[in-house]
């Protein structure tokens, strides 16, 4: 016999259902931010701060740090940014970092000559991504050199170390360094770590076929008054990320790294158009194989490059293919993206600024320096 539901059972069951239906959704459409959430990348207007070509011609402006202290020739709230090529856009050939103030004045903080640096760098010099300042106003930059701009002739390279008036006072090379590619740092005290991409793991050989062989390592620094930064452990803490050689954009592969607050780096896998993470990346003790845990895969991503968090936790994502930045979650939601105009093939390195207000980015398309507010 059936029997009428209880109003108090029929309102409990069509809740349930509202639930169900909800779980659904967000299983059909998991690249979508709940609506109830703000984003970080809440913006309506794009400036540009200043050029980035140097008086030497070098273009294609790649990394971006923020100078947080003054010191040497560091000016606080300044941008540094690296050139990738020379002044005939030929690749992997840069050898200038530029300090561009809030008003767009540029001035040269470094112009790194391959023939005055204080230790081996295989190939020269071709100035990456890869940008970080530590403690003491030194300055650690990539360097993925070639011999005429395309990557048949791309060479392992090293990460350079500068002090804070741009001169270079150590190299860091050598295995597993090969292709450095992009960057972040996290210092405590005396103490700092380097989380560095590597793009030439077996790129060259294979040409534009993929392979899986993109790692990232990490570095030990210890610093101490009046000594260089002296080079401690250094281990391979995740590797399988796919990469390939690419006639337009040099090689494609793991570029930019973000530590969050809980010690989780996230990676943006260029070739495998998501976004990965590594796990207790400061302290963990083994390799994460197979390019490590997916938190986003498609969606509003196409092909990230640079990568920085937002006060907020959300990692920002600088998109090759479209010149969209893409805010994503922990749990792996992307919010609707931030359209910066810069095109395909326009961004790279990008930073919050440092009023927390907004988000400094390089535009490629330009050769200058653009703001979000």
């Amino acid at each position: 016999m059936n029997q009428r539901e209880h109003p108090t059972t029929a309102r409990a069951h069509a809740a349930r259902l509202v639930l169900l239906a909800v779980a659904v959704c967000a299983l059909i459409a998991p690249t979508a931010a709940a609506a109830f959430e703000q984003p970080f990348l809440n913006f309506k207007h794009i400036s540009t701060v200043g050029s980035t070509v140097p008086a030497s011609g070098d273009v294609n402006p790649y990394g971006i740090a923020d100078v947080q202290t003054s010191t040497g020739a560091l000016v606080a709230g300044d941008t540094l940014v690296s050139n990738f090529n020379d002044s005939e856009n030929l690749q992997g050939t840069g050898t200038t970092i530029v300090q561009v103030s809030p008003g767009g004045r540029q001035t040269l903080f470094a112009n790194v000559n391959s023939a005055g640096l204080p230790g081996p760098c295989p190939g020269g010099v071709g100035l990456t991504t890869a940008l970080a300042i530590l403690p003491d106003g030194y300055v650690v930059v990539g360097s993925l050199p070639t011999g005429n701009g395309i990557a048949e002739t791309a060479q392992a390279g090293c990460l350079i170390v500068l002090d804070s008036n741009g001169k270079a006072v150590e190299t860091i090379s050598g295995p597993p360094i090969d292709g450095p590619w992009d960057m972040t740092a996290a210092s405590f005290g005396q103490n700092s770590t380097l989380f560095v991409t590597n793009v030439l793991n077996g790129t060259v050989a294979a040409g534009e076929t993929p392979v899986d062989e993109g790692t990232v390592v990490r570095i030990r620094l210890h610093l101490s008054p009046r000594h260089l930064p002296k080079v401690g452990a250094v281990s391979v803490i995740a590797d399988g990320f796919p990469e390939r050689t690419d006639p337009a954009a040099l090689v494609l592969g793991p570029t930019g790294v973000a530590l969050g607050e809980d010690g989780t780096l996230y990676v943006a896998d260029t070739q495998g158009n998501r976004l990965a993470a590594v796990p207790h990346a400061l302290n963990r003790q083994s390799t994460l194989e197979g390019g490590a845990e997916t938190i986003a895969t498609g969606g509003y991503l196409n092909n990230p490059l640079g990568l920085t968090i937002a006060p907020d936790g959300d990692v920002l994502a600088a998109n090759a293919n479209d010149g969209n930045i893409v805010e994503i979650t922990p749990a792996g939601a992307e919010y609707q993206p931030f359209n910066t105009k810069a095109g395909g093939g326009g961004l790279f390195g990008l930073t919050i600024a440092p009023n927390l207000k907004g988000v400094l980015f390089v535009d490629d398309s330009s050769n200058t320096l653009g703001l979000l507010h």
